[in-house]
């Protein structure tokens, strides 16, 4: 069993114990013009053999063509010897970035004819943080006098070798652009050309990436300056959001009628919106640990990753059918847990609110509200201090409107005045929860197949036995209650024995994502989109439901967009480097290609969205 399974599997039980770019240039980025015919001089170079990738092309970071240009209209060519075919960009200069001794190095291959300029190198590491430059150590060149800039300027033929600083990095992943520019020697020089790499200097794993342009959504221009204080306020509103999940909703409410129906202080009240937002937080703060620790052991990890153990979503599962029977009176399990009633008047009803603030944050798990997307993918990028700092603005924001109704016990009286309806009330609540479990169990079987949904259903049962015996006196009834539960216990245990393959359907022209795919589709100029999505994302799913439309995909297939589907249910290593590539760690996430500029969707999508942002012409 991997590092991973056994964290996931710990992480399952305790939750449950205590509750890829495209060519474009913009011809007019730079002057570039006619270069005198120069002689050729081999350079000592560094013959030390680096693995690394082969220069691809992107967009420039200082201006993104919102037209992708052909060939011959990608450079400025004035009197050149037309009998010479130049190479195209990525053939003339190749890069391989690469770790050595520690050391971040950046190997380029130069076509025999061609030159690169000294000067016009240029290396930024780019972090949520902000963007840095980076010292670089040169090797020595061939002065030349150059007639496109008027002056003598070091060149470099055939092969060089340049060594990075990058010892400021406030964190161990980020995107490094190269920027650099070259001309050949028959007469014709390249524009500027900027190449984007994401870089984890913990595995030594270097990638390519997408080149970034503006961001389609409020949210995350406002990220874009990697202000912790933006993150923060993001997490908040994220957690506030989750409220109305339709899991999260029902402990809420159950919750917030139980403080307006006791009699209790306004202090005493207070105490319980306190208990109940140290829950919350300390559950946050737990999971972004424990995310922590993976993310420092090489595991690429984001939010929900804990939904992609069956063993984990089964478990949630119990926890939802237990919670709807507890809520429907059929059993009398969870009250305690859930702090209802008149528990609010005795000692124990402090640890029921806190134990709510858990559950809450247990139940939220398989949901992405609107702003969390940013905000934590922008906290796994930095330190410990500031991811955790992070998490907790997410639970807080989640423990807002419960921790805002114990100070302001006005706000019940908007309430519906306590009485029988009430029980009734909280009986009709148990159904959501029943139909979330149901949910569960499709997912389950998405990711291991049916025999381990007959596994889970039958856990069902010995969990439904063993409270109905519970509400039966006798040693007997139980004891043979604590065996149905061990064995219901033990069941989601098998499942790993049994086959995880992931189950993507794809329909029409979608096609399962891989990086192959998507980096032949851009090789070939064609736009694509991207869905990143996942059986148990409640937000993906509805976004499919209500945006995905067919008016939305006839658009896709009329412009030959190339439509990808990256189904993250089950872990796939690709799809989470896809995520981090974008700044992400978790689904849904939107990306449309197009004539080299990459552009991220909002996470909560409408038809228009969709058809403007992808639009072609």
């Amino acid at each position: 069993m991997s590092f991973s399974t056994r964290f996931r599997i710990c992480f399952a039980t305790l939750s449950l114990l205590i509750g890829c770019a495209a060519w474009g240039q913009d011809p007019q980025a730079s002057p570039f013009a006619l270069n005198p015919e120069q002689e050729q001089s081999s350079e000592p170079a560094n013959t030390e053999s680096p693995i690394g990738l082969q220069a691809t092309e992107s967009g420039l970071e200082s201006s993104m063509s919102a037209s992708e240009p052909s060939l011959g209209s990608a450079f400025n060519v004035a009197n050149v010897d037309q009998s010479v075919d130049f190479l195209p960009i990525d053939q003339a200069y190749q890069a391989a970035v690469f770790f050595s001794d520690g050391k971040l190095k950046v190997d380029w291959q130069i076509a025999d004819g061609y030159y690169l300029y000294k000067d016009r190198f240029k290396f930024q590491q780019h972090e949520n943080s902000g963007t840095e430059a980076l010292t670089a150590e040169f090797e020595i060149g061939k002065r030349i006098f150059d007639q496109v800039f008027e002056k003598e300027l070091e060149v470099y033929y055939h092969n060089t070798q340049i060594e990075l600083q990058n010892d400021n990095a406030d964190s161990n992943q980020y995107r490094l652009a190269v920027e650099f520019q070259g001309c050949a020697d028959a007469g014709l020089c390249y524009p500027p050309h900027t190449l984007w790499y994401t870089v984890n200097a913990d595995s030594g794993k270097i990638s390519e990436a997408p080149a970034p342009t503006s961001i389609t959504g409020p949210k995350n221009s406002a990220l874009s300056q990697g202000s912790l204080l933006s993150a923060l306020v993001f997490a908040f509103l994220g957690g506030l959001i989750l409220n109305l999940m339709p899991c999260v909703f029902p402990v809420l409410s159950i919750k917030a009628l139980s403080l307006a129906e006791a009699s209790n202080s306004p202090g005493s009240k207070q105490l319980h919106g306190w208990s109940y937002t140290a829950g919350a937080v300390f559950s946050f703060v737990a999971i972004a640990a424990l995310m922590l620790i993976l993310k420092s052991s090489g595991q690429a990890i984001g939010w929900g990753f804990q939904l992609q153990s069956p063993l984990f979503v089964s478990l949630l599962a119990y926890l939802f059918f237990a919670m709807g029977l507890s809520l429907a009176g059929l059993a009398e399990f969870g009250n305690r847990l859930m702090g209802v009633g008149q528990q609010l008047t005795q000692k124990s009803g402090y640890q029921g609110s806190f134990f709510t603030g858990v559950l809450a944050c247990v139940v939220a798990s398989p949901c992405t509200a609107p702003f969390m997307g940013t905000a934590l993918g922008f906290a796994l990028g930095q330190s410990a201090g500031v991811a955790l700092s992070v998490f907790a603005a997410l639970g807080f924001g989640m423990a807002a409107p419960f921790l805002l109704l114990s100070y302001l016990p006005k706000l019940g009286s908007y309430l519906p005045k306590p009485g029988p309806w009430m029980e009734t009330f909280k009986q009709a609540l148990a159904f959501p929860l029943f139909i979330a479990a149901i949910w569960l169990l499709w997912v389950l079987g998405r990711q291991a197949g049916g025999d381990a949904v007959a596994l889970s259903l039958l856990g069902l049962t010995l969990i439904a036995f063993a409270l109905w015996l519970l509400r039966h006196q006798g040693v007997i009834s139980k004891a043979l209650a604590t065996v149905s539960i061990v064995l219901a216990l033990a069941l989601p245990g098998l499942m790993s024995n049994l086959s995880t393959q992931s189950q993507t359907e794809t329909e029409g022209f979608w096609q399962n994502y891989s990086t192959a795919r998507l980096d032949k589709a851009l090789a070939n100029q064609q736009s694509v989109f991207i869905n990143a999505t996942a059986a148990w994302c409640l937000t993906c799913l509805a976004n499919e439901r209500i945006a995905f439309t067919d008016k939305f995909e006839q658009q896709l297939e009329q412009q030959g967009t190339v439509a990808l589907k990256a189904d993250w249910t089950n872990y796939d290593a690709n799809i989470t480097e896809l995520l981090q590539s974008h700044g992400r760690n978790g689904v849904p996430l939107y990306v449309f290609y197009h004539e080299g500029e990459v552009t991220l969707l909002p996470q909560l999508l409408t038809e228009d969205i969709l058809l403007k942002a992808t639009k072609t012409n």
